[in-house]
């Protein structure tokens, strides 16, 4: 299997930003992306389930998920520089899967986590990760502000996106952050200003999963924030400030 797409092959690039989609999320997301960071070469992780992956069995624990990405990160012979970013979901998927490369004596340049509550305030709910079908599913992905309402009374749709997005936000519901050592390198968390699932305390509070330098900063917006403005400056600030 391969967990991670080339948004565009820039061979010559010192740095890989690695991008790790929401929980219903694929690839696509940040197709984009490489022309907002044409500094970079962009990488997009693909969770089993969805886009070129969709006839796979979506994930059910996070953290083995996470351990595969990392196996293929390692094996990939790629020693440039890499800087993690994940949104919602995604941002604990890439937490896992730093803590997976530090333990085999590797690591990232830095990690931004985006609309995400820190990791040791996820409780792992079992009961509520059962509770998630499709007409809750549904409503929240229109909380979010993610999902157009009207996608969901198309059924093709519904029956297209709803078992992996569903799978994704059972597996989220089920993940417990135990406490564990904390990270060593830097963390920026992001979180738009009206995110009506994220609080700037839970996004904040990821200073706490790391020993090295952290950042909390809010945009504007809600937790889709970056759909319509994607944070490139922050991005390139804090990796221009690593190189100083």
């Amino acid at each position: 299997m391969v967990w991670t797409q080339v948004v565009e092959a820039r061979p010559f690039a010192a740095q890989r930003v690695v991008c790790f989609p929401h929980a219903g999320g694929s690839p696509y997301f940040f197709r984009a992306w490489a022309r907002g960071l044409d500094a970079y070469e962009v990488h997009a992780v693909c969770y089993p389930g969805r886009a070129e992956r969709f006839s796979e069995d979506c994930a059910e624990q996070l953290v083995p998920m996470a351990r595969g990405i990392a196996v293929e990160l390692l094996a990939s012979g790629d020693e440039r520089p890499a800087a993690f970013f994940g949104h919602s979901m995604g941002a604990m998927v890439a937490y896992e899967v730093v803590r997976a490369l530090e333990e085999a004596g590797s690591g990232v340049g830095h990690l931004f986590a985006s609309g995400a509550r820190a990791p040791h305030l996820m409780a792992g709910d079992p009961v509520a990760a059962a509770a998630w079908d499709a007409e809750s599913i549904g409503r929240t992905l229109v909380e979010l502000g993610g999902t157009d309402p009207e996608l969901l009374d198309n059924q093709a749709f519904v029956d297209l996106v709803m078992p992996y997005i569903g799978a994704d936000f059972r597996m989220l519901a089920a993940y417990e952050g135990q406490p564990r050592p904390p990270l060593h390198c830097p963390v920026t968390a992001v979180v738009g200003e009206s995110d009506p699932r994220v609080t700037l305390a839970q996004s904040a509070a990821w200073r706490e999963s790391t020993r090295g330098p952290s950042r909390a900063l809010t945009v504007p917006g809600e937790h889709f924030y970056l759909a319509g403005q994607p944070p490139f400056g922050i991005i390139e600030e804090a990796l221009r400030a690593r190189q100083g």
